[in-house]
């Protein structure tokens, strides 16, 4: 497998959430390591990203990666274990629901039906891998793939 360097994203229009989302589908992490701040007005994820750009047949990578999303008003999760901070979480999605403009929501899609909303006064997001990537224990599939992945 073919080195790549640590990826880094910045979303400052809802354009810009589709890639964020891209590189973040099947991310896996601990409820433990969602960070609200409130009179910061940013929401921190620390997850274990699937390197997607770098996947070939076979297992792949993952890596420790941060999102971190600025200008947030409010936080609510449904069906996620508040509290439970060692429960994993695996990420679908995340998408931009436009509010008034410049403001909406940055809505992250779990598998098993949770969800993070984040309220924001505008797209601010920022990603970045935080270390060397390692073998991953398995290639994530979808029921629209074929055995073995895509």
């Amino acid at each position: 497998m073919t080195a790549t360097a640590p990826l880094r994203l910045i979303a400052r229009e809802p354009d810009d959430v589709p890639p964020v989302s891209a590189a973040l589908q099947d991310a896996v992490g601990q409820i433990g390591d969602f960070h609200y701040e409130p009179n910061a007005r940013r929401f921190t994820l620390a997850l274990n990203r699937y390197r997607w750009e770098g996947a070939r047949k076979g297992r792949g990578e993952r890596v420790r990666t941060a999102l971190q999303a600025g200008e947030v008003t409010a936080a609510r999760g449904h069906r996620l274990k508040q509290g439970a901070d060692d429960a994993v979480v695996s990420l679908l999605s995340v998408t931009f629901e436009a509010g008034d403009p410049p403001s909406g929501a940055l809505v992250f899609t779990f598998s098993g039906g949770g969800v993070l909303r984040l309220e924001v006064d505008c797209v601010d997001l920022v990603l970045a891998d935080l270390s060397d990537p390692w073998p991953a224990s398995a290639r994530p599939q979808h029921p629209d793939e074929p055995e073995g992945g895509a």
